[in-house]
C-alpha cells in the first residue's frame, strides 16, 4: 500500500516540475526571443521605407516617359531604373533577414517544445516503471490483504487517479507532438519561400548588371554628347529604313500561307509575356499610357507607324510593344519549343531585331520576343507557359527599354538573312532573323 501511494506522490511531483518547466523558460531563451521580436520590427519598418522609395522611383519614371527623347532623359531614366532595381534588391534582401529572423524566433520555440516533450516522456516512462513494480500485487489482492478497509479504498481511488492522470498525460503528449508538427511544417514553408526571395534577387541583380551595361554602351557611343546621341538616333532610323524595305521586299516574295494555318483568334489563348507583378506595376501606368498592360505601341497601322511610313515601309507595326525596364524577365506565352534564337547587333550596323528568339507552339501559332538584353534559352529546347525565357533590354532598333511581342502563324514563319534575297546589301544582309509572308503576321491582341 505504502508502494502504491509513493508512486501517486512521485507522479503529481513529476507532473508539477513538467508544468514548471513549460511556463518558465531559461533567461537565455527569452531575452534572445525578445532581441528578435526587436529586429523583426526593425525590418518591418525598412521594409514600409524602401517600398516608398520604389514607388517615388516609379513616379519619376513616368514624368520622364512624357518627355522629349534626349540623350539626358535617357541616361536619367536608365538612372531612376536602376536606383529603383536596387531599391528593390534591398528590399528582398531585408524580407531575407526578416524571415531569417522569424525562422530563428521558430526554432526556439521549437525548442522549448521538444524539452516539454522530453520531460513528458521521461515522467511517463517513470510512471510506467513504477506501476510495473507494483503490479505484481493486483488491487483486490491489497483490498483483502489489508488490515484497515479504509486504507484499502484509499489506495483503490488513488490507482483511479493515477490511471487518469496518465491517461491526460498521454493527450498532452499527442497534443505536444501534433503542434510540432505543425510548427516544422510552419518551418519548411519558411525555408521554401526564403529559397524563392533568394531566387529574385538573382533575377534582380542580374536585371541591374543589364542596366549598367546598357548606360555604359550608351555614353561610350556618344562620349555623353547630345549632339552625337542625336546623330546615333538619326542613322539608326535611316539604317532600320533600309531594313524594313528589304524586308518588306522579301516577305512579298514569300508564298501565301492562306486561310486556316492559324488558330481562330481568342483571347486568352497565349499568357502575357512577364509576370504577375510586372503587370501589377503597369496599373499605375494606365493614365499615361491608356492602357493596364505597358503597351506602347500596338499592331497595326498605329499612329507611330503612319508618321514613321519611312520605317515599317507603309506596312504598320508587325507586332506590339511593352515598355518595360531592361532586366524584366521574360516568359513564354505559351508551350512550345524554341525555334531559334540570335542576336542583329552582332553584324555592324544592322538596327532591327537585336537579341531576339521565337517560340513555336504546337496550336499553330509562333511567338517571337526580341530587343532582348538576355536569352535565356537555345534552339531545339523545350518550354512551359509562364518560363522565364529571357530578360528585357534595348538591343537593336530601340531608343528605349521594351518588349516587340510578335505572333505568327508558324506554318510561314522562317529563320533566314535577308541576303537569301536576290543578294541583299543592307547592313542586315548577313544577320539571321524571322521572316514571313505578310499574312503569316497576326495581331497579338486576339490572342492575348
Amino acid at each position: 500500500m505504502q508502494t502504491l501511494r509513493s508512486f501517486v506522490l512521485a507522479l503529481t511531483l513529476l507532473a508539477a516540475f513538467s508544468l514548471i518547466g513549460s511556463l518558465v523558460p531559461s533567461d537565455v531563451f527569452a531575452q534572445t526571443e525578445d532581441q528578435i521580436k526587436t529586429q523583426i520590427e526593425e525590418h518591418a519598418n525598412m521594409i514600409k521605407q524602401i517600398e516608398r522609395d520604389i514607388a517615388e522611383a516609379e513616379r519619376q519614371k513616368s514624368i520622364l516617359s512624357g518627355q522629349a527623347q534626349t540623350l539626358q532623359t535617357t541616361i536619367k531614366s536608365l538612372d531612376i531604373t536602376r536606383k529603383q532595381t536596387s531599391s528593390e534588391i534591398n528590399l528582398t534582401e531585408t524580407r531575407i533577414s526578416s524571415t531569417n529572423l522569424k525562422l530563428e524566433e521558430l526554432s526556439y520555440n521549437i525548442s522549448d517544445t521538444e524539452e516539454l516533450i522530453a520531460l513528458d516522456q521521461r515522467t511517463l516512462e517513470k510512471s510506467i516503471r513504477t506501476m510495473a513494480e507494483a503490479g505484481d500485487v493486483t488491487i483486490i489482492e491489497q483490498v483483502f490483504s489489508s488490515a484497515d478497509l479504509t486504507e484499502a479504498w484509499t489506495a483503490v481511488d488513488d490507482a483511479a487517479a493515477l490511471n487518469s492522470a496518465l491517461r491526460a498525460n498521454v493527450a498532452s503528449l499527442s497534443q505536444a507532438r501534433n503542434e510540432l508538427t505543425g510548427q516544422l511544417e510552419d518551418v519548411d514553408a519558411k525555408k521554401n519561400e526564403l529559397t524563392g526571395l533568394k531566387s529574385s534577387l538573382t533575377g534582380q541583380r542580374q536585371s541591374l548588371d543589364v542596366q549598367k551595361s546598357e548606360k555604359d554602351k550608351l555614353l561610350s557611343q556618344t562620349k555623353n554628347q547630345e549632339s552625337v546621341y542625336q546623330d546615333l538616333i538619326t542613322r539608326k532610323k535611316a539604317e532600320r529604313a533600309l531594313f524594313e524595305q528589304a524586308l518588306s521586299s522579301l516577305e512579298n516574295s514569300l508564298a501565301s500561307v492562306g486561310q486556316g494555318a492559324a488558330p481562330v483568334s481568342q483571347t486568352g489563348v497565349l499568357a502575357w509575356p512577364y509576370s504577375s507583378t510586372f503587370a501589377d506595376s503597369c496599373v499605375g501606368k494606365s493614365g499615361a499610357l491608356g492602357n493596364t498592360r505597358c503597351i506602347t505601341q500596338y499592331f497595326g497601322n498605329t499612329a507611330f507607324a503612319t508618321a514613321n511610313s519611312q520605317i515599317y515601309n507603309g506596312s504598320g507595326h508587325n507586332a506590339i510593344d511593352i515598355g518595360m525596364p531592361s532586366g524584366t524577365p521574360i516568359l513564354a506565352a505559351l508551350s512550345g519549343t524554341v525555334m531559334g534564337t540570335g542576336n542583329t547587333d552582332a553584324i555592324a550596323g544592322c538596327y532591327s531585331f537585336g537579341k531576339w528568339l521565337v517560340i513555336k507552339h504546337p496550336n499553330g501559332l509562333a511567338t517571337l520576343y526580341s530587343h532582348l538584353s538576355t536569352i535565356g534559352v537555345s534552339a531545339g529546347q523545350a518550354v512551359s507557359t509562364g518560363q522565364q525565357i529571357g530578360l528585357s533590354g534595348m538591343t537593336g532598333y530601340a531608343t528605349g527599354p521594351h518588349l516587340h511581342f510578335g505572333v505568327y502563324a508558324s506554318a510561314g514563319i522562317q529563320l533566314m538573312t535577308l541576303g537569301q534575297y536576290r543578294g541583299a546589301t543592307t547592313p542586315c544582309a548577313n544577320a539571321t532573323m524571322p521572316v514571313a509572308p505578310k499574312d503569316a503576321y497576326l495581331n497579338p491582341m486576339s490572342y492575348l
